[in-house]
């Protein structure tokens, strides 16, 4: 796995790599907002095209509060990859707390219309300790 991405999960033959950081800049733990951003990979290592139809997120944060995001596509996109493509996006995330994890799945549909989901892998949102 490339050293950049922490975090990798296979299914139908997708992987699904993400890497995670902590945003201090856009973060403002006085106020009780904690922010990252999260940049993902998409691998198609199938042998057939398959298109992003939908995401499912389930977002914890540090006081084991969960919600569920789902919505079309990613980021606007809904893109279709070819059997050696890849597909990367970045987005973020805000908490109310200043640790929490992620993890989910993608809808695809390959090129017959039938439908894959596909893991997205669990990953922690954990911000640096700060003095007192």
């Amino acid at each position: 796995m490339d050293a950049f991405f922490q975090h990798a999960a296979t299914t139908h033959g997708i992987t699904v790599r993400v890497a995670v950081a902590y945003l201090a800049e856009q973060s403002e733990p006085e106020a009780g907002t904690w922010f990252w951003t999260y940049h993902i990979r998409i691998e198609n290592h199938s042998d057939r095209a398959v298109q992003l139809r939908t995401r499912h997120w389930r977002i914890t944060d540090g006081r084991g509060r969960v919600a569920h995001v789902d919505g079309a596509g990613v980021v606007g996109e809904q893109p279709v990859l070819s059997p050696g493509a890849t597909h990367d996006y970045v987005s973020g995330c805000p908490l109310a707390t200043p640790h929490g994890s992620m993890e989910g799945f993608y809808g695809f549909e390959d090129e017959d219309g039938a439908p894959l989901e596909v893991r997205i892998p669990f990953f922690p949102l954990s911000a640096p300790a700060t003095a007192s």
